[in-house]
């Protein structure tokens, strides 16, 4: 009999950015109100903004990336806002190619492999995110990767290091998700270029 058990985890991952989402807004709503009433303005308030911003991007995608995945599609415009507002400032470019919304748990498996990518370009680069044939391509370039062989091993046979550190658990999420949804995904390695497929 399949596995009707609901994923504790990712529910767990839907209600932490949920719930913080809510104040990080109130956050960035006072400082528009500071600034509309003509508020004191400087580096102070622009580094706080900034952090804001950062905040409220990085868990819009990990509501995606690690909350449950509802039978929704995400659409164009949201999944594009999250990816733009990621890299405000960064050396890392995102280009999501798709202009048509996607299911919720492909969309999740994307933007997993995405920080899988990211993981091994510390100094920048280009990732490209598109659909081929009902293929998903995710595609990382950098002058400078940096590849822990170890890591990417765990797509290959799904298997979980019992020290894996927090800051790469998108790698076993990946394998996971993707095994469940019945996706193999293929990595092809290099010394500027990182291909992921499934």
């Amino acid at each position: 009999m399949p596995d009707t058990r609901p994923d504790i985890a990712a529910l767990i991952g839907s209600r932490i950015c949920h719930d913080l989402i809510s104040p990080i807004g109130a956050i960035n709503n006072g400082l528009e109100l500071l600034e509309m009433a003509g508020g004191t303005s400087g580096p102070e308030l622009e580094l706080i903004s900034d952090s804001v911003n950062n905040a409220s991007a990085r868990i819009r995608f990990f509501r995606i990336a690690f909350g449950a995945a509802s039978g929704q599609p995400v659409s164009v415009q949201e999944v594009r806002s999250v990816l733009k507002d990621m890299t405000a400032g960064s050396k890392l470019s995102l280009t999501w190619v798709s202009d048509t919304p996607q299911p919720r748990e492909m969309v999740r498996l994307a933007l997993l492999a995405e920080q899988c990518l990211e993981s091994s370009m510390p100094y920048g680069g280009q990732i490209t995110i598109d659909i081929q044939d009902g293929k998903w391509h995710i595609t990382g370039q950098s002058d400078r990767l940096k590849i822990d062989t170890n890591l990417w091993g765990i797509l290959a046979d799904g298997s979980v290091p019992s020290d894996l550190a927090a800051s790469h658990v998108h790698f076993a999420l990946l394998a996971l998700h993707s095994r469940d949804g019945g996706r193999a995904v293929q990595t092809t390695l290099s010394e500027q270029r990182i291909d992921v497929l499934f």
